[in-house]
């Protein structure tokens, strides 16, 4: 999609419980910003939404089985159009979208629980990712249903900013959003942009009430908002990450990389193309 193609559409997905943090004050900067790019936004904030992240049988509907089939049962549903109506309303909002952005604190390596659970409730069988009833076509990576849209993270940690990088004690930060990255989004067809991380998050948004209301003038925000902004400008021209397609020779049968492919190598960095 060009830079230049103002009708663009973009879901802004965040998952923080308090709106004056760090996190919370990014996510104001961002959508408003996208708004002067006369984007259309669209927004879950699944805190204030007081979204339910627990996958439960009232998913499937009237198709829930005695034994509950999550997989099957939710498909089902989908396809004939009584999941319940909190699902379909974000369901549709992907729909819409050209671009998914994600944005949530990194607590123990990994997405807050309420965003985990939008995912599971979310990206169901049949909607995000499945077989093509009638070409048997499997619906998942370069055959995704998602091509047409790209996703970035956006995200605040504790670690010092060497501690995520290739030698630092927490891991380098692809590889810890390895899951997110590639699990879901590259799963499900999506162009995946590099993460937008902002290190030491805690030692940036410690803010008593007094100084708060001074949020705006803070030497150390200022230079992560424009950071930021500088990032949305580039939402729909930026390279994204290569990782390797399923379905073109890479991958052998039982979707281990071909042996003549990084030989002497091993770990999540192989499924990505240098």
């Amino acid at each position: 999609m060009e830079d230049n193609a103002i009708e663009s559409t973009v879901l802004w997905l965040s998952a923080h419980p308090e709106p004056s943090s760090l996190n919370g004050s990014l996510r104001t900067t961002g959508i408003e910003y996208l708004r002067t790019l006369d984007r259309t936004v669209l927004e879950s904030d699944l805190y204030a939404m007081e979204w339910d992240p627990v996958v439960r049988p009232h998913d499937a509907g009237t198709h829930a089985s005695d034994r509950f089939r999550i997989s099957a049962d939710t498909r089902t549903a989908h396809l004939a159009g009584t999941q319940p109506d909190a699902i379909v309303r974000e369901q549709e909002k992907l729909r819409r979208a050209d671009a998914l952005v994600v944005q949530f604190p990194l607590w123990w390596y990994g997405m807050p629980a309420i965003l985990k659970g939008w995912f599971d409730r979310v990206f169901v069988s049949g909607f995000a990712f499945g077989t093509d009833e009638t070409t048997g076509r499997r619906l998942r990576f370069e055959q995704g249903q998602f091509t047409d849209k790209r996703a970035l993270v956006i995200t605040t940690l504790g670690d010092r900013p060497l501690a995520i990088g290739p030698r630092g004690k927490s891991g380098e930060l692809n590889e810890l959003l390895f899951g997110l990255l590639h699990g879901t989004f590259a799963y499900t067809g999506m162009s995946v942009l590099e993460p937008f991380a902002v290190p030491s998050a805690d030692r940036i948004d410690d803010i008593t009430p007094i100084r708060a209301r001074l949020i705006d003038r803070l030497d150390d925000i200022t230079p992560i908002r424009a950071r930021l902004i500088d990032r949305l400008d580039e939402l729909f021209t930026a390279p994204t990450i290569p990782f390797r397609p399923q379905f073109t020779g890479d991958y052998t049968p039982e979707w281990e990389l071909e042996p003549h492919l990084c030989p002497s190598e091993h770990g999540v960095r192989i499924h990505t193309a240098s």
